[in-house]
């Protein structure tokens, strides 16, 4: 039986954290069973920083690493950078060609994140943020995708590829694409130490490469309950921080530790260097295939050009069945 094919991808705006790592890992566990297209979106990262791009290039190599590290195989998935493959623009052109103005401007995510941008002084009231979610649609359908990892956040963009892909099929008469399924993660969002959304512009965040010594202060700096005075008295998990960590990172005695913090019989720092531990030794292996990757430079651009190569040929298949039939 033929695998199917997926794809996905990041954009290059920043040092990943410990909260893309259950998205690595699961990318990880599907190139077993998928034909697998990973992709570095830049030009994604140009829809919301198209005046801070400079250090694109940088992210770029970075993220690469950090995949890598987690375990993504460049012999098992084609790995490659949005922009070396130019099919992926030619696609979302010929797409907007047909896609109703109203569908993009449906989309949940788009007067979201323009009236939250736009509390900060940031303008991204352009044609290029409001055909984002297309341009995913054209990096799906580019590798004629039938399925995409994604959270349940993502489930309005999936919906508008598979409109947009059931439009063109049916105004051309054609069964170029597939019309593709979402894998739903089921993996928990950590959050950050202060326990809002993980991210860098809070500096609540526990980088993928962190040492340990800045495991170790982070996890020191996570919220916990703010009424808990003493070690012996009683704790209230449901509003730490480090109890949310706990029930990833060390499942199988999490009900353990929470009856232990509700009874007082564990206090928050205990908790806090057990955690360290754990965090430790999950980002010590990675630690070290990071440091090997980056002792050979090469490698980084190798991968990048076999993978753009690859992705290419398979987008440039794509592409001629397209014109074909669109008749140009």
């Amino acid at each position: 039986m033929a695998k199917g094919t997926i794809f996905s991808g990041m954009r290059p705006t920043g040092r990943l954290h410990i909260g893309h790592l259950s998205v690595l890992e699961n990318w990880v566990r599907l190139q077993e069973e998928y034909n697998c297209y990973y992709g570095i979106v830049d030009w994604h990262a140009l829809t919301t920083s198209f005046q801070e791009s400079e250090g694109i290039k940088d992210n770029i190599k970075e993220m690469l690493v950090d995949w890598l590290a987690a375990g993504l195989d460049p012999e098992k998935s084609t790995i490659f950078v949005q922009s070396h493959v130019p099919q992926h623009a030619e696609l979302h052109l010929m797409l907007s060609m047909i896609t109703p103005l109203s569908w993009l401007e449906r989309v949940p995510t788009y007067k979201d994140q323009v009236q939250q941008l736009s509390k900060i002084g940031k303008d991204i009231s352009t044609y290029g943020f409001l055909g984002y979610p297309l341009l995913q649609a054209a990096d799906i359908m580019i590798y004629r995708s039938n399925a995409v990892p994604v959270g349940e956040d993502q489930l309005p963009h999936i919906e508008l590829c598979r409109e947009v892909v059931r439009r063109f099929n049916y105004m051309y008469d054609s069964e170029v694409f597939p019309e593709p399924q979402a894998l739903l993660s089921k993996v928990k969002m950590l959050p950050g130490v202060d326990g809002r959304k993980m991210s860098k512009s809070y500096l609540n965040l526990i980088s993928l490469a962190a040492e340990q010594d800045e495991i170790k202060n982070q996890v020191n700096a996570m919220v916990t309950d703010p009424n808990r005075i003493r070690k012996t008295d009683p704790g209230n998990p449901d509003v730490c921080v480090v109890d949310k960590y706990h029930g990833i990172y060390v499942s199988g005695e999490h009900e353990g530790i929470r009856e232990q913090c509700l009874k007082g019989r564990i206090g928050c720092v205990q908790c806090k260097r057990r955690l360290a531990q754990e965090l430790e030794e999950q980002q010590a292996p990675m630690r070290e295939r990071r440091n090997k990757i980056l002792s050979s430079p090469d490698y980084l651009d190798d991968v990048l050009a076999e993978g753009a190569k690859a992705a290419r040929v398979q987008a440039e298949k794509t592409m001629e069945r397209v014109r074909q039939a669109v008749g140009i």
